[in-house]
């Protein structure tokens, strides 16, 4: 259900403006995505896990709070990000 290293670095090269850039909205934003869907999809396999859904209500919460505070202070780094993630619709 975590992140592994690779996958972490791989956001970072993707999404960061260096490979150190771990700490920019965007990258956050990027690994808290990664971790949703791994967290949904473990959620379709079993459904009365509880904690674990509430975990997800709160990732995504923080998620949505960091898009709002970027679309705010960067809009056209909000759109090239949620066309990258392909989220928003």
């Amino acid at each position: 259900m975590s992140i592994s290293k690779e996958e972490k670095k791989e956001i970072i090269a993707k999404l960061g403006k260096n490979n150190e850039d771990s700490g920019s909205t965007e990258v956050q934003v990027g690994i808290m995505t990664h971790r949703i869907r791994s967290l949904t999809e473990h959620l379709k396999t079993n459904k009365k896990d509880r904690h674990t859904r509430r975990g997800l209500v709160s990732l995504v919460s923080k998620r949505k709070k960091l898009l709002k505070y970027l679309i705010k202070n960067k809009p056209d780094s909000y759109l090239k990000l949620i066309k990258e993630l392909g989220i928003r619709g």
